[in-house]
């Protein structure tokens, strides 16, 4: 994923391949966690071939689209899997607030139309890019109606 678009993660490619396995194993835990998801999609040969992730950091924030990759020949419109990862996550995101929120690298032209026709809209925050901070995250909102889960209760 960072070897085919570096821009779209926070951390370099020397960084990733230098965790070890538990580390690994904790950041797979995230998806299962509460207020939390994971998915992949593999091909009929095992092979990943897509992934979204999404948690909420806080309640101000809410549902934030995390971890979006896309293998190149599984990419485009006629293939449809980029659509049907994003409307897992907006399922989900729909369970936890209002709006799903994400960042994509200012460069990532790519990414930035895609999300565009999604119905993501620009907020005009950003953030530096943890990597280069000449560069910056742009901030993209879709309101996406659904609800705030409240506090689960046992009867």
């Amino acid at each position: 994923m960072i070897r085919d678009t570096p821009t779209a993660y926070a951390e370099s490619l020397e960084d990733a391949l230098g965790l070890d396995e538990t580390a690994w194993k904790t950041r797979g835990a995230r998806g299962a966690a509460e207020h939390g998801i994971a998915i992949v999609a593999v091909s009929a040969t095992g092979q990943w071939v897509g992934t979204m992730g999404g948690y909420v950091p806080d309640p101000q924030t809410g549902p934030l689209l995390v971890g979006v990759y896309v293998a190149p020949q599984w990419r485009g419109r006629h293939v449809g899997l980029t659509d049907a990862l994003l409307a897992t996550i907006e399922a989900w995101a729909r369970t936890e607030g209002q709006k799903l929120t994400l960042h994509v690298h200012e460069d990532n032209a790519r990414a930035k139309k895609y999300y565009e026709r999604q119905g993501f809209a620009a907020t005009g925050h950003s953030m530096a890019y943890n990597l280069d901070a000449t560069k910056s995250e742009l901030e993209m909102v879709k309101e996406i109606g659904g609800t705030i889960r409240g506090p689960k209760t046992t009867q």
